[in-house]
């Protein structure tokens, strides 16, 4: 996009835009370096119109302990289970890790090594609506299911749905499930999270989205897989080429859970009825927000390693002198 000269596509006065003599209106002068770097910064600004499917900047201490886990500082601070699959025919070199296998506050997604996950998306649950455009349709989605697994918890909610709708809420299949014999399976409940509570999901590109735990894996297929979210997510993360059957193939995604019941908005801490992605992100939002500042005190990253290396530096030369 180009602009007139000292704008954003807004034409000013000639006096104000001669920088000929700019002692003869000083205050003019302010005035247009101000108002030409408004009009731009509102200019780079996308409209309500452009911000459908938009996520958010990754905070500092998030981005910190991401960095953290990718670099192998800290790739599984605790394994709680592992063997899972996050590419079917992958390697079962992910688990699902914790901060503190006694009063854990997160659990996550690691594959080791610097490696996180993968995203494939999910068309469970309702589908239907005005961003219903058909990526998420039976033929694209091979193990489709009508119902996710927290679906008579949202009927008891009387909010006016039946189920979760893969293209409005960003949801993460987090957790497995099976009968099938030697089958990997892990529940998050038994560790403190709890059913339909917030998520954060960062993606490469500085990229946040706020979800919920709003599925399960299953052993319908040949691996316990993970890695899956909701259309919803995956096109708030990478945009609409992604479909039911095409998602991101990169071992770079970050999912983590929060324990407790402060990470569960409940009946009327969510717009469960919301009609687009962007509403109903925006009603998680601040809940996402509060428990992503919460990580300060667990992040592992190279931020929290370098302090712990410069005290541990300055403890070992004050006992040297000392002695």
């Amino acid at each position: 996009m180009q602009f007139p000269q000292g704008s954003a596509g807004l034409q000013l006065p000639a006096a104000i835009m001669s920088t000929a003599n700019p002692m003869r209106y000083p205050t003019l002068q302010f005035c247009r370096r101000t108002f030409g770097t408004l009009l731009l910064f509102l200019a780079a600004t996308p409209t309500s119109g452009d911000s459908s499917f938009l996520a958010n900047a990754v905070p500092q201490n998030l981005n910190d302990f991401y960095q953290g886990l990718k670099e192998r500082v800290a790739s599984c601070q605790h394994s709680l289970a592992g063997g899972f699959y996050s590419i079917d025919d992958g390697t079962n070199t992910t688990s699902y890790c914790t901060n503190d296998p006694h009063r854990p506050s997160i659990i996550y997604l690691s594959g080791g090594n610097g490696t996180l996950s993968n995203m494939d998306v999910d068309c469970d649950g309702v589908q239907s609506g005005s961003q219903d455009d058909g990526r998420c349709s039976l033929g694209r989605s091979p193990d489709y299911q009508d119902a996710t697994a927290f679906r008579d918890l949202i009927q008891s909610f009387k909010v006016g749905i039946s189920d979760l709708n893969t293209y409005v809420h960003p949801y993460v299949v987090f957790g497995n499930s099976g009968s099938k014999p030697g089958w990997r399976t892990f529940d998050p409940t038994d560790y403190g999270v709890r059913p339909l509570s917030v998520m954060a999901v960062v993606c490469p590109g500085n990229k946040l989205v706020y979800g919920i735990w709003g599925d399960t894996n299953g052993d319908d297929g040949d691996n316990p897989m993970v890695g899956e979210v909701s259309i919803a997510l995956a096109t708030a993360c990478w945009g609409k080429n992604m479909t039911g059957d095409s998602g991101y193939d990169g071992m770079d995604v970050l999912y983590v859970a929060f324990t407790g019941e402060d990470a569960v908005p409940g009946k009327d801490g969510a717009d469960w009825a919301a009609k687009d992605y962007d509403s109903f992100e925006r009603s998680i939002q601040p809940l996402g927000e509060k428990l992503v500042q919460r990580m300060r005190g667990v992040a592992v990253g190279r931020k929290a390693i370098s302090l712990w290396a410069v005290a541990g530096g300055a403890l070992a030369g004050g006992l040297w002198l000392a002695s």
